[in-house]
């Protein structure tokens, strides 16, 4: 699977993105800078990192989501290619209109650094296929923006069709339904606010984050 992490000014989860893209998927994974107006040709896996582009100004993810390379990006998601957001990706993602809903302010209105732990809601996502269905994982979040948002009709849409990936076991940050992530209609774009690059070997403290990455492997893929 060939991998892109997208890198936007004010990025500051990159490298932490590619080396965990290059450790699970593809030892070849490269950078694509949100100028450019294209991506890698045989491109699969688009990876949005966290970090806080373009410094959160506006709101955080607004200005990235507007950046030249979003573009092809949508065009790989229509394709049935697949997107990865984390934390600020997750961010760019629902600001571009890739997912629905919004991240606003954290409940307590405090930046929250630490591992929490997730319940896999659904294990037949492309991004979860490696866990038990109700496993419980350990993951980090970094986040001040991280309080998922939507409208009561589209909370109830994505419980219903089996959309709410991840979720909280005690919630962090105030999100609706106690939402850690989701994943769009088709199946392809997933965003999630805590950090898997940061939990995928025994060296950062946790291997739970791994998953995500490998449930890639297999999948079919669109080019």
């Amino acid at each position: 699977m060939k991998v892109a992490v997208i890198q936007f000014p004010g990025s500051n989860c990159d490298a932490d993105a590619l080396h965990a893209a290059r450790l699970t998927l593809d030892p070849d994974a490269q950078f694509v800078w949100h100028t450019e107006g294209g991506l890698p040709t045989g491109t699969d896996l688009v990876l949005l990192p966290g970090g806080f582009s373009y410094g959160d100004h506006l709101r955080s993810g607004a200005i990235a989501a507007r950046s030249p390379i979003m573009a092809a990006v949508k065009e790989h998601a229509e394709r049935g290619g697949y997107v990865l957001g984390v934390c600020n990706g997750f961010q760019v993602l629902t600001e571009a209109g890739l997912l629905p809903g919004a991240l606003s302010r954290n409940r307590e209105v405090h930046f929250v650094c630490r591992p929490v732990h997730l319940r896999v809601e659904n294990a037949g996502t492309a991004y979860t296929s490696a866990y038990r269905p109700g496993q419980i994982i350990e993951i980090p979040i970094a986040h001040g923006e991280g309080n998922y948002y939507a409208d009561a009709e589209t909370v109830a849409r994505l419980e219903d069709e089996g959309r709410v990936a991840l979720r909280y076991v005690d919630n962090p940050n105030g999100s609706l339904n106690d939402i850690a992530g989701i994943v769009n209609e088709r199946g392809n774009v997933l965003g999630m606010m805590p950090h898997p690059e940061r939990a995928v070997e025994a060296l950062l403290g946790s291997e739970d984050g791994r998953g995500i990455f490998e449930s890639l492997k297999g999948v079919p893929v669109a080019r």
